[in-house]
């Protein structure tokens, strides 16, 4: 779903509540007059905008709705939001809705520009019964992997599935070189408009993982890391990471959180690893150290209606499959090792 004209800056977080509109609310809400976005605007940190879509929804009354930001948004620390008309919930959207669609935009770490047609977050159109149980999920696993560590398949004995299949953290030390990065404070502004136009040591820091293969995540800051494990999306599912989960400690892990069918598939036979997850996270209170291999979050798997025509990464636009690194699209790729290895590596087997 793509940006509208304006932005209204607010004061607050909003929901209209089941018997009220988002236009009738927010006037309560508004601070100065709207922003143009024809032209391009900037968003500062840690301030709330409300965006009207160009998109407006029709759904049949069986027929509903779940929004999340896309991937790159999540990698920005761009928290997103679709808001609706008489509604209690965000980025749920109930069956036979008909009306405007909103989105809620707060930059946490870095101020942004964007402007009007910008992409920041998309829709999921479901009907029915689609989640799958975890059982399922570890046949599905047993018959044609969904994980792999270290270049194999996890052991079936090894897959922990409860409310979903569990990732780990990568954080085993290598020497000097990075496992992830964190945000640096007053970083400069990034254009969203810009691909691969902004040098990732102006924004970002990196993270060294301690002798004994542990990082101590500092309050509200905000880290990008990878999962251990390949994730193999088969194309009759689609899956979704959860935000948070107490039994994990005070951390919320995953912004974006959706993986399309056919992520880390490759039926060319380029890679046969799956994709690894980037993990978006920000502990909360006080320092929190995570562990090599430590649980952090889970994939929910949900069934598709139909096999999807093209997968994930069989068209041009699909930025993270094969991920070696967790930087958005937005970063040069020079400045990124871990990046080219991949690359070489992928380019030595397409020669071969």
């Amino acid at each position: 779903m793509t940006l509208g004209d304006v932005a209204h800056r607010l004061r607050c977080s909003f929901l209209p509540g089941k018997n009220d509109t988002v236009v009738n609310q927010m006037r309560s809400f508004v601070v100065g007059p709207p922003i143009p976005l024809d032209e391009g605007a900037i968003l500062e940190r840690n301030r709330p905008y409300l965006i009207p879509l160009r998109e407006r929804l029709r759904l049949p009354n069986r027929v509903r709705a779940r929004a999340n930001p896309k991937s790159s948004t999540g990698r920005l620390d761009v928290f997103t939001r679709v808001i609706t008309d008489r509604s209690g919930m965000f980025d749920d959207v109930k069956g036979g809705y008909r009306g405007p669609l909103f989105l809620e935009v707060v930059p946490r770490s870095f101020a942004i520009m964007v402007k009007t047609g910008l992409a920041l977050n998309q829709l999921r159109i479901m009907r029915g019964e689609i989640d799958v149980s975890d059982a399922e999920i570890r046949a599905a696993h047993k018959v044609d992997p969904i994980l792999f560590r270290n270049g194999q398949p996890v052991d079936r004995r090894d897959v922990y599935a409860q409310g979903g299949l569990w990732l780990t953290l990568d954080l085993l030390k290598r020497g000097d070189e990075p496992v992830g990065y964190r945000a640096k404070r007053n970083s400069s502004l990034i254009d969203l408009s810009a691909i691969g136009g902004h040098d990732p040591e102006e924004f970002w820091e990196n993270v060294v993982p301690e002798v004994g293969n542990r990082v101590v995540l500092e309050p509200e800051d905000f880290y990008l890391l990878l999962s251990a494990e390949g994730v193999r999306v088969p194309p009759q599912y689609a899956a979704e990471m959860t935000a948070f989960d107490p039994a994990g400690g005070e951390v919320r892990t995953h912004y974006a959180g959706f993986f399309d069918p056919g992520f880390g598939h490759d039926p060319a036979g380029l890679f046969s690893q799956g994709s690894r997850a980037a993990l978006e996270i920000r502990a909360h209170d006080v320092p929190f150290a995570v562990d090599h291999l430590q649980r952090v979050c889970s994939l929910r798997f949900e069934r598709m209606a139909g096999e999807p025509f093209a997968l994930y990464g069989s068209q041009r636009g699909s930025h993270y499959q094969g991920q070696m690194s967790t930087l958005s699209k937005h970063f040069r790729v020079d400045n990124r090792p871990d990046q080219q290895t991949f690359t070489r590596s992928v380019t030595r087997r397409r020669r071969g």
